[in-house]
């Protein structure tokens, strides 16, 4: 695709590059696999275009080379060649019916079937806010995980079975996002990475004039006046006639002059201005830095003491009927707040169930909004998900009453199982499942009460990323097939645990398959009585 058709706008006096605006993409893997049948169905049509086509060059192909044979012969001796009557009327016969033939042969358009399927499958293409949202996803992974753009581009991921990589054109496409959402920090990191694959000598459509045009712009927008200055001669030196790098030059002379004005009792004032300054990264907040470090697996690690109270066991739901001869395998991730899992309590075969169910009600997953009351969309969830009522399969049944047997807790005041999958970039930012004080709506359509506990089950083993972290904490609970964490978001006196704020890390590489139940106050009187103390 050759890059021929950019829009400017104008700000603080200096042409920029300006492309418009996309909202977010929240995406799942379980859709996205309907993508690649849908491109193979394509690849499969295009094919057979290609072998009509070829099969129509062929036969005219044969026609020629027989009249050509022919021709050569006849116009050499036209006379004697037409003294035979049998060819004087072949050649009646060609020119009157044989040629029509042929051309109505050229004008054949075989491209009708191909045009057809791309017409039927369009409708089920992503769109312009789709491309949007992957690219996203992939600059979200960058930030999360410390991957430098050469590692990205270069595919060189933990756990990947088919290695990809980005070309040039790709680099630059995903600057432009950036530069869309004004984040010119990431415009620079990969602008600069698709000049150095051009640079490199890659081969590709991509064009260093635009490159150098974005670059440079996201530059100066980061303060670094030099290094601006600097792409810029670059830009012209390919574009000598180039009208905003001309424009830009001038203004950034200017800014620098008035600069020197200002520092005239520096000695050094020039070379100062000339010095490269060093790439301001985006601030994040404390809590922000801290659920990275988790889901780098970089937080904090328990003493040995904590870690001498944390246990695995047999755990029969407090002498529940249907587990005490057949206990099941649970033990301690963190003590405070006490996170335990459940090992091997989902079975495979369950999981396909859920996941068969839920496939096609997956939609963009939604939070409860604290003033309404009313589930909503929100960008800090990015995931696909799906209700599911144990009125509907005898698995959902099962697994609802699973739950109950082994928490205790009524499940019939819980919410629905809810099943999410997590795609490409796939994460749910820090946030409480309980509702806080200054929340009070927050479950009121419900009528029960808070949400006491939450149970979740991991259906899906993650190749990479995809943890479970409590930045409150320091704990990081990864994701292991077949198991589900459980815990109280509720002390028994009612009051919310701040410590069980939590987050979905962003999947790096694989595809993430989660459930989770979340069980509420009303019903669990007698099954968790209230304490007179707050916090206990």
């Amino acid at each position: 695709m050759a890059f021929n058709k950019i829009w400017y706008t104008v700000a603080f006096g200096l042409l920029l590059p300006f492309s418009y605006a996309h909202t977010d993409f929240f995406t799942s893997i379980g859709h996205m696999t309907d993508l690649i049948n849908t491109e193979k169905d394509l690849v499969v049509s295009l094919k057979d275009y290609i072998k009509a086509e070829e099969s129509k060059l062929e036969q005219i192909k044969k026609w020629a080379e027989k009249l050509d044979q022919l021709t050569d012969t006849a116009t050499k001796d036209p006379e004697g060649f037409l003294g035979h009557p049998v060819n004087a009327f072949k050649l009646m016969k060609r020119l009157n019916t044989e040629w029509g033939e042929l051309e109505s042969l050229v004008l054949k358009d075989m491209s009708d079937g191909f045009i057809s399927n791309m017409t039927i499958q369009r409708q089920f293409f992503p769109n312009d806010e789709d491309q949007t949202g992957a690219a996203k996803a992939l600059l979200r992974l960058q930030d999360t995980y410390n991957l430098d753009t050469d590692t990205l581009s270069r595919g060189n991921l933990p756990g990947v079975k088919h290695k990809s990589f980005l070309t040039a054109e790709d680099c630059f496409e995903l600057g432009k996002i950036a530069y869309t959402e004004a984040d010119y920090y990431h415009t620079e990191l990969w602008m600069e990475q698709a000049l150095k694959q051009l640079d490199e000598g890659e081969v590709s459509s991509a064009d260093k004039v635009y490159i150098l045009d974005y670059l440079s712009y996201a530059v100066y927008q980061q303060g670094d006046l030099g290094k601006a200055m600097t792409l810029t001669k670059r830009l012209l030196e390919l574009d000598p006639e180039h009208q905003r790098a001309n424009g830009n030059m001038k203004y950034f002379e200017y800014i620098m002059a008035k600069e020197k004005e200002a520092n005239k009792s520096s000695t050094d004032s020039e070379d100062q201005m000339e010095k490269e300054t060093e790439v301001k990264k985006k601030d994040y907040l404390p809590e922000r830095r801290k659920y990275e470090m988790l889901c780098r697996g970089e937080g904090l690690k328990m003493t040995p003491r904590r870690q001498k109270r944390l246990f695995c066991r047999y755990y029969d739901g407090n002498r529940n009927p249907r587990y005490i001869l057949g206990p099941v395998k649970q033990e301690d991730e963190w003590d405070k707040p006490r996170i335990v899992r459940f090992l091997d309590i989902i079975s495979d075969e369950e999981i396909e169930t859920v996941k068969e169910l839920a496939k096609p009600r997956l939609s963009r997953a939604t939070v409860h909004d604290p003033e309404t009351g009313k589930l909503t969309t929100a960008h800090y969830r990015v995931s696909k998900s799906a209700w599911l009522s144990g009125y509907e399969s005898p698995v959902v049944s099962r697994i609802n009453t699973r739950i109950q047997d082994l928490t205790g807790l009524d499940v019939s005041t819980a919410e629905e199982l809810q099943v999410a999958n997590y795609g490409v970039g796939g994460q749910y930012e820090p946030h409480f499942d309980f509702a806080r004080k200054d929340e009070p709506d927050a479950f009121k359509e419900l009528g029960t009460g808070n949400r006491i506990a939450t149970w979740l089950f991991y259906m899906s083993d993650v190749s990479a990323g995809g943890a479970t972290v409590f930045p409150e904490v320091g704990a990081s609970v990864w994701p292991k097939k077949g198991t589900a964490v459980f815990w109280y978001n509720l002390f028994p006196s009612g009051e919310g645990d701040y410590s069980t704020r939590h987050a979905a890390c962003p999947v790096l590489v694989g595809n993430k398959w989660v459930s989770n139940k979340w069980l509420h106050e009303r019903g669990q009187e007698f099954r968790r009585p209230c304490t007179l103390s707050e916090l206990e």
